[in-house]
């Protein structure tokens, strides 16, 4: 790793922008997975007293507002050059983090239909402009070389906190978390956006050395954003992130399965939960950088596929007995594999021109998108009665149906591309 290297030679400004980046994102990524996906969710259901559909549509319209004020900033960010400017991407992050602090505050106390959809799109604002400002962090702070391995520090460390605390999923929970967090991050940030420091000025022009910046698959030749090289990991994001809410949200409202993994009163059955996303994140990052990334994508869709397999003959055959750790075992390696992904991927498909808008449409879409679009599916499936039986079922199918189609697409794109070379000469 070139972070061993910068600490031999005690190179400590590269070393701050490491910390800089796990600390950001972990706690970005904390905050996107327990607050707005579990803690709203909670909040619509259970506090609001709305019916499960009804939350669907708001967290759609979540998805889509993020989606849209995403791609937007990202091309803003783009064209102004901001998306290489660490002192404005410091101001548009305290921005973000206080009104998210004002909202995290608040959101207790949200009563009604209408404060809660104000809510709602007040939040997309903030996160829609957070993806590409905090994800072309890794441009600013990150060698190509380590990525990977900084993707899977960043993973692991999030979803260990989330699997040990809060062990009850409740907004009220989540709310005092977060807002304990956020405060000193928003002092940090209101100090660096209006005065000037020397190792700031240093770390503002790392993307401008050969080891940072240009990301490793835009070598030696850029991806263009209307190209396949760009929007089939988009698409096969989008099947990842689509499949682990639809499967995961209508696993955890079981308390057969719940009670008995994620949320045990059992600490060391959630320690080795923790545990084990660590390790399934630091062996995405050893696979994603010796191997070609659709290993990893291979790797996530089976494990998905063998995870719901289980899961419902655990259902037809054994919903009497207690649910065996193997169940969440690979449920949990299959989420960390793809969150490492996930952020190594977008930033290593991009350059200084086009970190913002690349991140912003994988992220937008692929990520916020799928979650919260099968998030309301999954909460209209729950609404309907359908069984968890049969919903996974159909889950499964849908794992399946990605690992078949990934080496089809790459078969079809690879006689494409030898038909072309053919016409060319």
């Amino acid at each position: 790793m070139k972070l061993f290297e910068f600490v031999r030679e005690r190179r400590w400004i590269p070393v701050t922008g490491y910390l800089i980046y796990v600390a950001a994102l972990s706690a970005g990524y904390y905050y996107n997975l327990t607050f707005v996906q579990l803690g709203l969710t909670d909040l619509g259901t259970q506090k609001i007293g709305m019916a499960p559909e009804g939350v669907s549509i708001v967290m759609a319209v979540l998805a889509l507002l993020t989606l849209i004020i995403a791609v937007g900033s990202g091309l803003v960010m783009d064209r102004r050059g901001w998306s290489t400017d660490l002192y404005v991407k410091f101001r548009l992050l305290f921005l973000i983090i206080l009104v998210q602090l004002l909202l995290t505050i608040a959101a207790p106390f949200v009563s009604t239909v209408d404060q809660f959809v104000l809510w709602v799109v007040v939040c997309s604002t903030t996160l829609g402009l957070g993806i590409p400002v905090t994800f072309s962090f890794m441009l600013d702070f990150i060698p190509i070389r380590d990525r990977g391995y900084v993707a899977a520090t960043v993973a692991g460390l999030s979803f260990f906190v989330a699997a040990l605390y809060p062990v009850e999923w409740r907004i009220d929970e989540f709310s005092l978390i977060m807002s304990a967090m956020m405060v000193p991050a928003v002092l940090i940030l209101a100090v660096l956006s209006v005065k000037r420091f020397a190792f700031v000025d240093a770390l503002a022009n790392q993307h401008e050395h050969s080891t940072f910046g240009t990301g490793r698959c835009c070598r030696p030749t850029p991806i263009r954003t209307l190209s396949f090289a760009f929007w089939g990991p988009v698409l096969l994001m989008f099947g990842v992130f689509f499949i682990d809410s639809l499967g995961f949200l209508r696993i955890i409202e079981e308390p057969l399965y719940i009670n008995t993994s994620w949320q045990s009163p059992d600490l060391s059955v959630r320690l080795f939960i923790a545990v084990l996303h660590v390790f399934g994140a630091l062996a995405a990052g050893v696979l994603y950088t010796n191997f070609d990334r659709n290993w990893v994508f291979l790797w996530v869709f089976g494990l998905f596929a063998f995870t719901h397999l289980l899961y419902v003959f655990n259902i037809r055959f054994g919903a009497s007995e207690t649910p065996a750790l193997i169940l969440p075992m690979f449920y949990v390696l299959a989420v960390s594999f793809y969150t490492t992904l996930n952020f190594a991927l977008w930033p290593d498909l991009s350059t200084a021109e086009t970190i913002g808008t690349h991140t912003a449409l994988g992220v937008g879409i692929a990520g916020w998108l799928a979650t919260f679009m099968s998030t309301a599916l999954a909460l209209y499936s729950e609404g309907i009665g359908l069984p968890l039986g049969s919903h996974l079922t159909y889950v499964n199918a849908l794992s399946l149906l990605f690992v078949v189609a990934l080496p089809v697409l790459l078969y079809v794109h690879r006689m494409f591309e030898l038909a072309r070379g053919e016409a060319s000469s």
